[in-house]
């Protein structure tokens, strides 16, 4: 079993991260860690590490009663973990989640070299790729999901 398949196979984190308050709160993440790079302050890069570690396990589990929707969130946070699995596969979505990635890396270089308006525009489209690529994996797993009822 490979290491992305056990971390898929975590309960408690799981549950914890699927509270719509654990997800988007996350998305401060990268303005966190852009807002260290920039200040080169190292008491700003902690508190942006630690709330990158601590927020999936920092809210409650998430009330799964059987008559309620899940948020939107919650559901993306579950299409995240079927894919850990390997339970869905998010097709070509993937391609969003891969070029975030050097886009973050830029934005974090960009707050490095103080170049504020770099940053804020690669940080923010960072991070609409990261949407954007939740919401296709979330209709993806939704999809099979909903054909499984």
């Amino acid at each position: 079993m490979g290491l992305q398949r056990r971390f898929g196979d975590l309960d408690s984190f799981w549950e914890r991260h699927a509270n719509p308050k654990s997800g988007w709160s996350r998305l401060l993440s990268v303005p966190l860690l852009l807002a260290a790079a920039y200040t080169r302050d190292r008491r700003v890069l902690a508190v942006a590490l630690g709330w990158t570690v601590v927020n999936p396990v920092a809210f409650p589990r998430v009330d799964r009663s059987p008559e309620g929707d899940p948020a939107w969130m919650t559901r993306v946070v579950d299409a995240e973990r079927a894919w850990l699995r390997g339970d869905v596969s998010p097709g070509g979505w993937d391609r969003l989640n891969a070029f975030s990635a050097p886009v973050t890396a830029y934005a974090l270089y960009a707050a490095y070299r103080r170049r504020p308006v770099r940053a804020v525009i690669a940080g923010a489209a960072s991070m609409a790729l990261k949407l954007a690529y939740v919401w296709g994996l979330e209709r993806r797993w939704s999809g099979e999901t909903a054909g499984r009822r």
